[in-house]
């Protein structure tokens, strides 16, 4: 099981993590960040494998994660 940590004050919503995310775990947030943009949020859940795509693919390097 894989966990993901999403820094929201650096993340541009740029959406690039949600669309590379084989799981479909990764969302847009409604809430904006203090830079006023939506951020991606990671839905907790067992079926993230860890494959990293997402923290590979931010541009922004917000996108952390665990394994």
């Amino acid at each position: 099981m894989g966990k993901i940590v999403i820094d929201r004050e650096r993340c541009k919503g740029c959406q690039l993590c949600i669309s590379t995310c084989p799981k479909n775990l990764i969302m847009l947030s409604e809430s904006f960040n203090e830079k006023a943009y939506h951020f991606a949020v990671f839905e907790e859940s067992e079926d993230c494998t860890g494959c990293t795509m997402c923290g590979r693919i931010c541009p922004d390097m917000a996108v952390e994660v665990f394994k």
